[in-house]
């Protein structure tokens, strides 16, 4: 932890690591960061500040934190570099969701509000509506981020710093 953190902080940071450290001491997870996803931000860097910024308005709006927390933070894990020729058929903006909850689903338990998350996170190009307001959170922070990282808009705070530390030797 930074040296010059609040104690609120403190708090914000272990209340988030409590929800999702498993999955970010996943190798599979940790390897998304090999993969650019918008502007020179990789991928874990991007789920990583969805993720956060969804635990963080999620907490604030008496919503399920948690699972807008793992689901934010594996809403693409896809695990292959969508800018270049894959063998996935499909568009990746209208099929990613699928992969990734498969992928999601394999490596982790979820529970049905972090399943919609993933899936249906690209709504609406994924026609069928959300099912929970974690859901909707983590839809607009998701289309929040891919436009501030478009225009090259690092994340900052939480997600910086656990970015990191997962990448640091």
């Amino acid at each position: 932890m930074p040296k010059n953190e609040t104690r609120q902080a403190q708090e914000h940071r272990r209340e988030y690591l409590s929800c999702v450290g498993e999955i970010l001491d996943d190798e599979a997870v940790r390897s998304m960061r090999q993969f650019n996803q918008h502007g020179g931000v990789d991928c874990l860097k991007h789920c990583l500040n969805v993720s956060v910024a969804s635990f963080t308005i999620c907490k604030r709006l008496g919503l399920d934190y948690r699972s807008a927390a793992r689901g934010g933070l594996l809403h693409d894990f896809f695990l292959y570099d969508w800018h270049k020729k894959n063998e996935h058929a499909g568009l990746h903006g209208f099929t990613h969701p699928k992969i990734a909850a498969t992928n999601a689903r394999r490596r982790f338990k979820l529970n049905s509000r972090e399943q919609d998350v993933i899936t249906k996170h690209m709504w609406p190009l994924t026609l069928s509506l959300p099912k929970y307001p974690e859901t909707m959170v983590v839809v607009l922070v998701d289309k929040f981020f891919c436009i501030a990282e478009a225009f090259r808009t690092p994340g900052r705070g939480l997600a910086r710093q656990l970015h990191d530390d997962v990448c640091a030797p």
